[in-house]
Parts: C-alpha cells; structure tokens; sequence
C-alpha cells in the first residue's frame, strides 16, 4: 500500500473506498479540504485480503484521529446496504462496520453510482472527449464502465442536482451486431450459461475474446506472446499492450482490441437509449483511459450511433472518457457527505 498520511484537524473526516475485484483504494476528505486532493489514499490488491475489515485496519492505523462517515462503492448489486462484491468472496454490510469502526454512519452504494455522483462535476482536465455532440441541459446522464467487470449507473436531474441510481445494466444479454460477434456468443455459450455484455466487455470479456479468435483463427497468437499469457494472472493487460505496440503489433490481440472496442460503443449506445441520456455518457473503469488511440478512431462511435431510426439522436449525445482515477473515491465521498447532512447540496 501507498503510506497514509496523518491527519490532525478535527472537523469530520469522512473515509471513502471504491472496492474492486482487483484493487481497493480508499482516501480521506473533509469537506472543507475539499476533493481535489484527498488527505490521505491508498491502494490495497483486494485478492491478497479475506475482506475489507482488515485493509480498513491496517489504512486507518496511520489516521490519529477517527473517521467521521465512511462511504463504500462496491462493485457488486446493494440490497438494504449490503453487497456481495462480484468477482470477490467479501460481503461489505453497512450496518457492521460502524460498531466495528467507531464510524457515525456508512454508506454502502454500487460503486458505478460512487463513480456517477462524482461525473457532473468533473472539470475538462478529468475528461478526454470522443463526441462534443449537444448536451441538453440538466438531460439524463449515463456511465458505462468496463473494467475487471463491466458496470452502468445513471443521473437523473431531481431540480436542485443530480440524483444518481445503479444498474446492474452489464450483466444483461449480449446481443451480437455481426457474424464474427454470432460466433463468439455461440463459442461463449458452450462455457457460460448465460453471456452477459460483462463476458464480453471488461477485463474477463479481452481474455475471452482473445481465446476464441486465437482457436478461430482469425489471426495467428504470436509465438513471444503467448508464453507471457500462460503466466500472467490477468492477461488483459499484456493483450492490450501488444493491440498497441507500434514497434511489434500483435495481429491477434488488434482484432480482439477492435472488437472490445465495437461491442463497448454498441453496449454503451444501448445504454444511452436505454435512459434516453441526452445530457451526455462517459465511460469509466480502468480499461478506457488506456486504449485512448482506439477509442478515438471511428470504430467506437459507429458502433455507438448505429441504431437505425434513432441514430440521429445518438450522434448527438456528449461521450467523454473518464480520466480521473480518483472519481469513484470523489463520489462515493460526495453522496455519504450529503446523506449525512455535511455537504447540504452535492
């Protein structure tokens, strides 16, 4: 983990966390200091930890003074504020950790609702543009995030702020656009009982991806990649890495690249039609800001406003990239600071 910094002032401190199946970050605010920078962070491997309680401890054993509020965004579906992390054996409950703690109050919330309270807020250096479009003021906006899974939240305009409300929209149905994208459902299908975009569309969704073109043969596994792969625990990276590597380009891990970036434009148009978000979309996750080049060519966006009768209206829809690794932390930071009655208005 990073070093905690100490923390001395006495007004409410407030502990935010963004739980993930890969990592878990957690930060410090007050609401006075403010969220451009937090007091103190770090970040924790969350398969290396039986659960949460005990990265809490060992984080908070470098605060001296105790921790106010505490919001969790988790990724994983919250029911009466308990969640079941997806791609992880924790249970995170909000009704535990006070007594366990000393905390006033948490929050637990799906951490694409923690990532979509801070996106409204988000300045121009947070954000890289893939369609200016025409936001309709105060529209619905959407998040889609691919990253270890691939998660969805949206925004409604309440007409003081921007409520947010989770979805659980990755999990639904992948529908295929084309014949490669049939075959891989049906490749898909003789593993998985049911194929979610999440299959095909995240972290997981590369590493498939990557299996049935290799056994398909739509390009050749390079021979200096493929030992590299057997060994690493998480092969998306690796295969993102060689889609991009001008010096030595990867046939095989291209096409999976522009694939992943087909079906996440068509997924995230889905969404945008889904809540009819006229006031703009940005995908989050740890996957978009490192494949900026591919995003940013005409594949994503073609498949983003190919929809028929309705692609008008989505060529006019805002989509940005989030770039700030922090926003999860800032939103999950924001809403525990609104629900408790220290920020009055988000």
């Amino acid at each position: 983990m990073d070093g905690a910094t100490i923390i001395t002032s006495r007004e409410a401190v407030i502990l935010a966390g963004d739980i993930g199946g890969t990592n878990t970050r957690l930060a410090i605010f007050t609401a006075a200091a403010g969220f451009a920078a937090p007091l103190a962070e770090a970040t924790f491997p969350s398969r290396d930890y039986p659960g949460l309680e005990p990265i809490l401890r060992e984080f908070l054993s470098g605060v001296d003074r105790p921790v106010d509020y505490a919001g969790f965004g988790v990724a994983g579906p919250v029911t009466a504020g308990r969640a079941a992390v997806t791609n992880l054996p924790w249970v995170v409950d909000e009704a535990t950790l006070p007594g366990a703690f000393g905390f006033k109050q948490v929050l637990v919330m799906n951490d694409l609702e923690a990532t979509a309270a801070a996106a409204p807020s988000l300045g121009a250096s947070d954000l890289h543009v893939l369609n200016r479009g025409h936001g309709v003021k105060e529209g619905v906006m959407a998040v889609v995030a691919p990253g270890t899974g691939l998660g969805e939240a949206y925004m409604t305009w309440d007409g003081s702020r921007y409520a947010v409300h989770p979805s659980e929209g990755g999990h639904a149905d992948f529908a295929p656009v084309d014949a490669l994208q049939a075959g891989l459902l049906t490749h898909l299908r003789k593993r998985f009982d049911h194929v979610s975009y999440e299959r095909v569309c995240s972290g997981m969704g590369i590493a498939n991806l990557y299996a049935y073109f290799r056994d398909s043969g739509v390009a050749a596994e390079a021979g200096w990649l493929s030992p590299r792969l057997e060994a690493a625990a998480d092969p998306a990276p690796l295969i993102v890495a060689a889609a991009l590597d001008a010096e030595r380009p990867c046939a095989l891990c291209r096409a999976v690249l522009d694939a992943f970036v087909s079906i996440l434009g068509a997924a995230a148009g889905n969404t945008a039609l889904k809540f009819l978000a006229t006031g703009g979309v940005f995908l989050g996750g740890g996957i978009p800001p490192r494949i900026l080049p591919a995003l940013d060519g005409r594949r994503f966006m073609q498949a983003f406003t190919r929809k028929g009768r309705l692609s008008g209206l989505l060529e006019k829809i805002p989509v940005h990239v989030i770039l700030n690794p922090k926003a999860a932390l800032v939103g999950a930071a924001r809403q525990v600071m609104t629900r408790s009655g220290v920020l009055k208005r988000l």
